[in-house]
């Protein structure tokens, strides 16, 4: 049989962050186009980061994947995923919205990673083609299923520097979350590194210590745990599931029926 992965709680980090602040500039700010009229951008960017593991919570929409892949590009990273030396041709300028932000330092740091569950395939072609595949464990990411190359990018690449992760819970079943959570802790506890976080996850959302900016509101706004839609769901879901099923499944009767 196999042993569960025993999971004892963290303590939260005492270590600063390198990314401090992202502000937008005004005057490249047209709220009248896209990307800058999105709902949570109606009053501009102004984020400070206190604790090196920050989530981004939000419906789909709300602007969560458009904000990580806008600060990625300002660290120098491929919009597509990977590092400063993953550099394809395909994204030649940056985004407007990453032309727009300002970010603050203490220190600057230029390694890490940006990971984006939609893109991973083509990340994954990419390394074929360029990189030595001992890097990421010794295995083709292709040959592996889609939950163990992302552990496997985790394991292997994650070490030092700030690291841009778009819903990486998209492949990893519930344990695989927890391993997940272990290998944060283990880096961001030794002072290695700082995460920003896009997740629909409440296992992943729950780690000790972090800042959750909720997206769902006129401004990005800080937000708890247990207030978040991700977690009120989940938990009333699974305290009744029944309850759901006959909001969603029942069909009113037309009237004048027996």
């Amino acid at each position: 049989m196999k042993r569960r992965q025993k999971v004892t709680p963290a303590v939260a980090a005492t270590g600063a962050p390198f990314l401090r602040r992202v502000v937008s500039l005004p005057e490249k700010f047209d709220r009248t186009r896209y990307p800058f009229n999105i709902r949570a951008f109606s009053d501009g960017i102004d984020l400070s980061f206190q604790t090196t593991v920050t989530f981004f919570v939000g419906e789909n929409g709300s602007g969560k994947s458009t904000l990580l892949e806008a600060l990625a590009e300002c660290c120098g990273f491929n919009p597509e995923g990977g590092n400063r030396d993953h550099h394809r041709a395909t994204f030649a300028d940056r985004s407007d919205l990453a032309q727009a932000l300002r970010l603050s330092w203490l220190p600057k740091v230029t390694e890490g990673f940006f990971m984006r569950a939609e893109s991973f395939y083509n990340f994954a072609s990419y390394i074929e083609e360029v990189s030595n595949l001992r890097a990421y464990g010794g295995s083709s990411l292709h040959q592996q299923s889609h939950g163990e190359s992302f552990m496997a990018l985790f394991a292997n690449r994650f070490e030092q520097g700030i690291y841009i992760l778009d819903e990486p819970e998209a492949a990893l079943s519930p344990q695989r979350q927890l391993s997940f959570l272990k290998i944060i802790h283990d880096l961001e506890t030794a002072g290695h590194a700082q995460f920003l976080i896009s997740t629909h996850s409440p296992i992943i959302l729950s780690y000790p210590g972090a800042i959750l900016f909720s997206l769902d509101g006129d401004a990005i706004q800080k937000t708890a745990y247990r207030e978040t839609e991700h977690y009120l769901v989940t938990r009333d879901f699974l305290n009744a599931p029944e309850r759901y099923f006959r909001h969603l499944f029942d069909t009113p009767r037309d009237e004048g029926e027996d």
